[in-house]
C-alpha cells in the first residue's frame, strides 16, 4: 500500500464543463519564491454538494490570465496541462488553498493520484512549497 502524503496547494484554475455553475477540476501548485508552478489537475474528492460549495468560493476571483510559469506544457502526458486544455480553464487569483491528498510526486514534478480533502482558510497560499 503507498503511503498517501497530505500537502496544501494554492487552488488557483477550475475547469467547467457543466452547463449549470459547477466546477470539474481544480487546477493546483505550488510556490518557489515569487513564482507559481503547476502541479495537478485534481478531480477526485468532490462530491456534488462539495463541487457547488468550491464553485461559490470563485465568486470575485477570476482573471483573465494563466498565473502558473510553467504552463502550458509542451510534453503530452497524463498528468500535464496543455495548451489545448488550457482553454477550458477558467483562471482564478491564487488566494484560494485546497488540501490535497496524493500518493508521490512524478519524476516531470506531477502529483500522482491527487485527492481534493477540503479548502484551508488558516493558510496564506504563499506559503505553499512543494515539501
Amino acid at each position: 500500500m503507498a503511503q498517501v502524503q497530505n500537502q496544501s496547494r494554492p487552488g488557483v484554475c477550475h475547469r467547467r464543463l457543466y452547463a449549470r455553475p459547477s466546477l470539474d477540476a481544480l487546477i493546483v501548485g505550488y510556490y518557489e519564491g515569487d513564482k507559481l508552478y503547476y502541479a495537478a489537475k485534481v478531480r477526485n474528492g468532490f462530491v456534488p454538494q462539495m463541487r457547488r460549495e468550491v464553485y461559490r468560493k470563485f465568486k470575485g476571483l477570476e482573471i483573465a490570465t494563466c498565473p502558473f510559469v510553467n504552463l502550458p506544457e509542451k510534453k503530452r502526458t497524463m498528468w500535464a496541462l496543455t495548451r489545448e486544455e488550457m482553454k477550458n480553464c477558467r483562471w482564478l487569483k491564487p488566494e484560494l488553498v485546497a488540501q490535497i491528498e496524493f500518493a508521490e510526486w512524478t519524476p516531470d514534478g506531477h502529483l500522482r493520484h491527487s485527492k481534493f480533502v477540503g479548502l484551508r482558510e488558516d493558510k496564506d497560499p504563499r506559503a505553499v512549497t512543494r515539501e
